[in-house]
């Protein structure tokens, strides 16, 4: 039974699949222009050039042959076509990005989910008192704050707690003057990084365990904005769930026949309260990799987003294309996923 569910929605990925890309592929071509035409603005330019350069990338063919053969060419060889910019296929271009975003979003998703679960608990068990209402203020706080502002006043913190820097400041020195410091090494001196994803003077001499350190290093800042934006809402949700389910029929009914008081939370108000939880798991993985897009440009991690930005704005079509299909992929793995774990969850749910 489970067997052929999974084959059946897998199956139906694929016209989902092909709709996604249909619809972004046309939205994308409805835009005026085209790669070429900043080379068409250069009067030394040959006309015949240009064409070429149109012939080479289809781009003179109709939008729906370009689709077609975008799309056979990811059937056979799973090939996303070539990149404009970069004179490069298009898998070799986005997969480092995809990696760097992924490092980022899948730790933040670690920890939200450690974390998300023991807060909601002991705040919905502990309603009104004092922790609860800290965890009720953080969250709101959490929910307020975008996440570009929040990294920008983690980076200011952390350059601040470098004494070189405080002294400058102290003496009235310009903005110029306190950041002058950390021009040529934004790391050095510093608690945390303030920009990049690794320390690139001494990257190249470092061992394959000192570069992973350097790796995570360098991610506490921005794992910590996303898994408190993450975790602001998510904490919102379980909480109100375990409040309606601590105070429903059975599991007062639990209590009353002598299950304990742990047994009574974990076991039957906190398995039925995760439904909401694990049915977000669909929507979680590409809004993190979203969510994660304004942090990337401010701490200047090379991930999707800004490489998403710079490929519309060069109209570099089979990058657009190509992460956008990283994005409808992400999506529909993550609510098959999210289906199968409902009904392992939830004995209500059956497989049919």
């Amino acid at each position: 039974m489970v067997l052929s569910y999974v084959l059946r929605r897998l199956v139906q990925m694929i016209p989902t699949f092909l709709g996604a890309t249909l619809l972004a592929f046309l939205i994308i071509q409805a835009a005026p222009g085209d790669f070429t035409d900043r080379f068409a603005l250069d009067p030394n330019i040959d006309p015949e050039q240009l064409q070429r350069m149109r012939e080479r990338f289809a781009l003179d063919q109709p939008v729906m042959v370009q689709y077609a053969n975008w799309m056979w060419s990811i059937v056979r060889f799973g090939y996303l076509g070539e990149s404009f910019s970069y004179r490069a296929p298009v898998n070799a271009v986005i997969y480092p990005l995809v990696l760097n975003s992924m490092s980022l979003v899948l730790v933040s998703l670690v920890l939200t989910y450690l974390l998300t679960i023991p807060i909601a608990v002991y705040s919905a068990v502990r309603q009104y008192s004092l922790g609860d209402k800290v965890v009720t203020f953080l969250s709101f706080l959490g929910l307020a704050i975008p996440n570009f502002f929040f990294i920008l006043i983690l980076i200011t913190g952390v350059l601040f707690l470098q004494p070189s820097l405080r002294q400058v400041a102290a003496q009235g020195g310009t903005a110029e003057q306190v950041l002058r410091p950390i021009t040529y090494d934004l790391d050095r001196g510093l608690v945390f990084p303030v920009g990049g994803m690794r320390t690139s003077q001494r990257v190249e001499q470092m061992s394959s365990w000192e570069r992973f350190k350097d790796r995570v290093w360098h991610l506490v800042l921005p794992v910590i904005v996303v898994t408190t934006a993450s975790l602001a809402s998510l904490v919102r949700v379980l909480r109100g769930q375990m409040l309606e389910f601590l105070r429903s029929d059975f599991v007062r009914t639990a209590a009353a026949k002598g299950v304990p008081p742990r047994g009574v939370v974990y076991k039957h108000a906190l398995r039925n309260a995760l439904n909401p939880l694990i049915s977000g798991i669909g929507t979680l993985l590409p809004s993190l990799v979203g969510g994660a897009g304004l942090v990337e440009f401010v701490i200047r991690w090379p991930g999707i987003t800004p490489a998403f930005v710079a490929a519309v704005k060069a109209q570099d079509l089979y990058i657009v294309m190509g992460l956008l299909t990283v994005s409808a992929v992400l999506l529909m793995i993550g609510n098959f996923l999210s289906d199968v774990l409902l009904g392992l969850v939830d004995p209500r749910i059956r497989y049919t």
